[in-house]
């Protein structure tokens, strides 16, 4: 069970970094003047949308395994899903899961 906490918490951060590398690619793309240099980096970083999106699948799998385990309710399940739809709100979902799995869950969560 172990090996799922550690995927958890790596799909986590690897989601949030990608929601959030790509909202600033997003910005840039539709903020800047056309043409400059950092507009045309935001079109290129289109391509963290789709890694984004193939991880986050991966992600609620793994998520939804886990609060099973844990026998979690459906708003701690869904508060895990929609936290890889915001930017940077699974960073603070993430530490909140650690700290209750640890709490609730040892055997869970040994790292």
């Amino acid at each position: 069970m172990t090996k799922l906490f550690n995927v958890y918490r790596v799909l986590a951060l690897v989601v949030g970094v990608l929601l959030v590398v790509g909202s600033l690619g997003s910005l840039m793309k539709y903020l800047l003047t056309e043409g400059s240099t950092l507009q045309q980096l935001g079109e290129h970083l289109g391509i963290i949308w789709m890694l984004h999106g193939f991880i986050y699948i991966v992600y609620v799998v793994v998520a939804f395994v886990l609060a099973q385990r844990a026998r979690w309710s459906i708003p701690q399940l869904g508060l895990m899903l929609i936290a890889g739809l915001i930017p940077g709100l699974i960073f603070w979902v993430e530490h909140r899961v650690v700290v209750r799995l640890r709490e609730d869950h040892p055997e869970l969560a040994r790292a």
